[in-house]
């Protein structure tokens, strides 16, 4: 949903790579990124075909994951900007491949011909608005020390694509170079290789129909989050707050209405009476009185949230059995 430009990269190339290694190999060899053929016999065509279809089907699986991933930037700017990010990376990591290509035989003597196809160039470069946008939420630990967090997988596919190939480290780094200068505004190239926005109504009207999903009709509407999971947890927090309030709310009512007519001291003995003598002499021997219950401390977290003392939070929920309402309740009342 609101991601049409995602989807379409994420369809038309994965099919036509498809095709293109079962029905069709013959045609294979005009989508090869022969840089030789660029430099010299100035096939400029190859730029477009080589850099926008995969032949092998493991990149097209890595890329097309990596795209659905990256999905989220389309939502939160926009299909024309986040094209025209696309666009600046294509361009610039075109030129950062031909200028790593000469250095690399420069330097280490290595005459490279030919280069991974596919639309690596831009994957790669969007791996530079995740790292410094989405925020890190741990999901769990591995072995005590291993965090696992929301972004661990997408980085686990990129490396899975680094190394699919000999020469893909080329792109990956044109990429991350590319990335790095149109996140940064280095030169204004944002301003510079963006989409018109004329181009852009004219694909809202002819593509966006084709490629654009329904919404979903059972989520409710929320602030943006960096992921989906991250937006339902916000979604259960919020609700999970309004419950509390709703509660405290409630409870206050009763307690004007009824002016403190229930005996909680009656439920609730161990907490309010402990400095009570009559109490004290009546009071179980130590042998009969039972372990103290744990408590949670995300409940206790919440009581002290809604201002009562760490002490008599504890104290209610161990009364209460750690039944946050009941506790709740009878802090209100006292």
């Amino acid at each position: 949903d609101k991601a049409p430009l995602s989807k379409s990269l994420l369809l038309v190339p994965s099919a036509i790579s498809i095709l293109l290694s079962v029905l069709f190999q013959h045609y294979q060899k005009f989508f090869v990124y022969n840089i030789q053929a660029v430099k010299e016999d100035f096939q400029i065509w190859r730029l477009v075909c080589g850099r926008t279809i995969c032949l092998d089907l493991k990149d097209t699986f890595c890329s097309s994951l990596l795209i659905y991933n990256f999905r989220i930037f389309e939502r939160r700017y926009g299909s024309r900007k986040f094209s025209s990010f696309l666009l600046g990376a294509w361009m610039l990591s075109a030129l950062f491949d031909l200028l790593l290509v000469e250095t690399t035989q420069y330097i280490f003597g290595i005459t490279i011909n030919s280069l991974p196809s596919g639309f690596l160039g831009p994957v790669f470069a969007l791996f530079v608005p995740f790292y410094f946008s989405i925020p890190r939420v741990q999901v769990t630990q591995v072995l005590g020390h291993f965090s696992i967090t929301n972004k661990s997988l997408v980085y686990i596919l990129g490396l899975q694509l680094l190394t699919s190939g000999s020469y893909i480290w080329i792109l990956a780094l044109s990429g991350l170079l590319s990335g790095i200068c149109y996140n940064s505004s280095i030169l204004k190239v944002h301003r510079i290789l963006c989409v018109p926005r004329w181009v852009a109504k004219i694909f809202s009207w002819t593509l966006e129909p084709v490629f654009s999903s329904a919404e979903p009709t059972n989520e409710v509407r929320v602030g943006m989050g960096a992921t989906v999971d991250i937006q339902r947890q916000q979604r259960m927090e919020l609700l999970d707050r309004q419950i509390m309030m709703s509660q405290v709310a409630q409870m206050r009512r009763q307690r004007q209405q009824q002016g403190g007519m229930i005996n909680w001291n009656r439920l609730f003995p161990p907490l309010r009476h402990r400095h009570n003598a009559n109490y004290q002499d009546h009071r179980p021997s130590e042998q009969g009185i039972p372990p103290p219950t744990e408590v949670s401390e995300e409940q206790v977290a919440r009581l002290m949230e809604m201002g009562f003392s760490r002490g008599d939070a504890l104290e209610a929920l161990r009364a209460s059995n750690n039944d946050l309402n009941v506790a709740t309740n009878f802090l209100l009342q006292h």
